[in-house]
């Protein structure tokens, strides 16, 4: 090897010799890959696997210094740049072609302070690493349903899951952050210090910076929860789920539960003859105490006559990782996304018509069952603006083969098209594929100006631009 190429914003190579890569290993804790070498393949790797991109060079960060000698190796020369830390983003912008990969992966350490109930987070952990460090002190964050997802991109896209109900979105429990700027400048922010870049990155992607800390607010919960599914046949989605819709606005906040519809995996408690049929599933979690949650989930659980009920006390941590074998990294996936105030007759009619056509036995349908505490925060006091959703609705499309690519994702095309009328228009930034730029405008709202202005402030070249993007201006 005589040289590397990396490619530039303007679409021309930077070059560096072996000599200019040894000298910037030898100022680094962490590692140095070009293809070919250990650990190349492991950091390009994608929960998505229709994201098949090489980069030039990756630098596998092993704290914060690291970062930042990246950040200035990418802003000095122009270099097209790529931030990865879970890897697990739909959109798969964590990896780019020919560019500056920056790998935060091997920095996931998670430090609890059970006293003051919050914790010190580094960009590289999951969502399990962060359930099994705060449940060994019954404490939790509210996060998303997959224990494999990555922490910083859950948190800079906004975070909700199942006790968000109760306990408010991710950016809502987030105390400070330490982020290094476009300029190399590494800065804590907070809403007492650089409280306009706190705003913006409670919500605003990875558009600002990278993050190589976050500190989070806790609360007790566990260590045990009231979960589990209630499976119904899908023949009888359409009563149930006008049922269901009252019984959501009428929950309490520690009562969240999900629906879910697609063919019935072998689940070792469902009878063998429903495996691959179309199912409704009915997700309970219960944050809160076992009698009480007992009485909020009967109703739920009394609507029809279910195949399966296996709603039942279980640990946290289980729950947070239920539907990790669904959810493994290796398959093609393509997700479209709507947010609902409300789930009308005629959109409960256009979802159920398409759970019909499942292109594939992988291929979902959730709706996942917002609102409570999050519906609480002013629409204007994080980047994140939708507030107001009581449904978020994932057309989750997933299969194995290259030739079924445009089937599984035409399917998907369409059921977003025809349920349009029957949404607010608007989007979470986490749920959208990468050929969706002309909706970052809907996803913020009257936050999209603000957002540009700070971006103008500490990005003003938009060396971050491989996301969901927000351009200076």
């Amino acid at each position: 090897m005589t040289h590397v190429s990396i490619k530039t914003h303007d679409g021309s190579d930077y070059s560096l010799t072996e000599e200019d890569i040894a000298g910037l290993a030898a100022g680094l804790r962490g590692q140095i890959c070009i293809d070919g070498d250990s650990g190349f393949d492991e950091a390009r790797t994608l929960w998505n696997a229709m994201v098949d991109r090489r980069p030039g060079l990756v630098i596998r960060c092993a704290g914060a210094a690291d970062v930042q000698k990246a950040v200035k190796l990418a802003s000095e020369h122009n270099l097209l740049v790529a931030v990865r830390s879970g890897g697990h983003n739909i959109a798969g912008n964590a990896v780019c072609d020919g560019g500056l990969l920056i790998d935060l992966s091997t920095m996931n350490s998670v430090w609890v302070d059970p006293h003051n109930k919050t914790a010190r987070v580094e960009p590289g952990a999951s969502l399990g690493d962060v359930d099994k460090e705060t449940q060994a002190h019954a404490l939790a964050l509210p996060v998303g349903i997959n224990s494999t997802t990555g922490i910083a991109g859950l948190t800079l896209g906004g975070g909700f899951g199942w006790t968000t109900r109760k306990l408010g979105m991710t950016i809502d429990n987030l105390i400070s952050v330490d982020v290094i700027t476009a300029n190399g400048e590494m800065m804590r922010c907070s809403t007492d210090e650089n409280p306009d870049l706190f705003w913006a990155l409670q919500g605003g992607g990875g558009n600002f910076g990278v993050v190589t800390s976050f500190k989070f607010r806790l609360h007790p919960v566990g260590p045990e929860v009231l979960s589990g599914l209630v499976i119904h046949p899908l023949n009888d989605a359409p009563e149930l789920l006008k049922r269901y819709r009252q019984i959501a606005d009428e929950a309490p906040d520690e009562l969240t539960c999900w629906v879910v519809m697609r063919k019935a995996p072998p689940l070792p408690f469902l009878p063998e003859e429903w495996h691959g049929k179309e199912v409704m599933i009915f997700a309970l979690c219960y944050c809160g105490d076992m009698s009480e949650g007992e009485k909020a989930v009967a109703e739920l659980r009394a609507l029809g006559n279910p195949i399966v009920d296996v709603v039942s006390p279980h640990p946290f941590t289980g729950w947070q990782a239920a539907f990790d074998p669904l959810l493994e990294p290796g398959a093609r996936n393509y997700w479209k996304s709507h947010d609902f105030i409300e789930l009308s007759d005629d959109a409960i009619s256009t979802i159920l018509n398409a759970v019909g056509n499942l292109p594939g036995p992988e291929c979902e349908i959730f709706i996942a069952h917002v609102g409570g505490a999050m519906s609480r925060v002013a629409s204007d006091a994080t980047a994140y603006p939708q507030r107001k959703s009581h449904f978020i609705m994932n057309v989750h499309t997933r299969w194995r083969e290259a030739s079924d690519d445009e089937r599984c994702v035409g399917w998907a095309r369409k059921l977003f098209k025809d349920v349009s009328p029957y949404a607010t228009g608007s989007v979470y930034i986490n749920f959208m594929p990468d050929d969706e730029a002309d909706r970052v405008k809907d996803a913020y709202g009257e936050n999209h100006s603000r957002l540009a202005g700070i971006k103008t402030k500490y990005d003003p070249t938009n060396l971050f631009r491989l996301n969901h993007n927000i351009a200076p201006g």
